[in-house]
């Protein structure tokens, strides 16, 4: 390999942008943390407002927070063996569709307990939608990317989708937050909010860091010099698996 091949491969910044995506997610989450505990008086789980709060907390930990970090698996660990990588991926995102199923429960019980209709907001229609598209990637990704009886044109045609589908729920999740985020607002705080109101402004402060963070874990995963480098031996599966079959290889995310 030439010189100048290598070191177009070498991410200088890369640890930059890692360490600035997990500041603003850590933001994202203490954010919602003090406005769900301080200005919305606390967390519990039973049935009353202090139960709904576990929601949006839940939400933003597993639903963003914790699916950023799981997506950028594959740039931290690029010199990790791909296995491993696999693992890591997996299993934080499993963390995250717990925690977020945590969060829907916390909803939904508060919602029975207070007699408020269920499912009638674009936020509870995204949110939901979001939740159950999360399912089904975690599902067909332990399936075919996984586990290793897939064959692999079959990994290699389902693994565009997954990256797409992928990138387009963590997008989904952000835009639900910000819709809740929204919503709580205007059932909290209306008739103040246009005053700049403290937690108004925390609120959009928590909004921004949310976009922040989705638009730094983006650019991440778009730098093509930044995506995970194939060992050795990957690289001649890669080049056994194109001669048989006449077409690409598969890919890392």
């Amino acid at each position: 390999m030439a010189e100048g091949s290598v070191d177009e491969h070498r991410p200088a910044h890369l640890p930059w942008f890692v360490a600035m995506a997990q500041t603003l997610g850590l933001a994202s989450v203490v954010t919602t943390g003090v406005w769900m505990g301080h200005y919305q008086g606390g967390y519990g789980w039973d049935g009353s407002k202090l139960q709904f709060n576990v929601h949006p907390l839940c939400m933003v930990i597993g639903m963003v927070f914790l699916y950023g970090d799981a997506i950028l698996m594959y740039r931290v660990f690029r010199h990790e063996p791909k296995p491993i990588t696999k693992i890591l991926h997996g299993a934080i995102h499993l963390i995250s569709l717990v925690i977020s199923a945590v969060g829907l429960v916390a909803v939904f019980q508060f919602h029975a307990k207070s007699k408020i209709p269920d499912m009638y907001t674009l936020h509870s229609w995204c949110g939901m939608l979001a939740f159950l598209i999360f399912i089904v990637q975690w599902v067909m990704g332990l399936s075919f990317l996984l586990f290793p009886g897939a064959s692999a044109s079959l990994r290699s045609w389902y693994l565009s989708l997954h990256v797409f589908f992928g990138l387009a729920l963590f997008a989904l999740a952000i835009g639900t937050c910000l819709l809740g985020i929204k919503e709580k607002l205007l059932f909290s705080i209306m008739s103040t909010y246009s005053k700049f109101e403290p937690e108004g402004i925390l609120a959009n402060v928590l909004g921004l860091l949310l976009v922040a963070f989705g638009v730094v874990v983006g650019y991440i995963l778009t730098r093509g010099e930044w995506k995970r480098l194939p060992y050795p031996e990957e690289q001649a599966l890669c080049m056994n698996f194109k001669n048989l079959t006449e077409g690409e290889c598969p890919d890392s995310p």
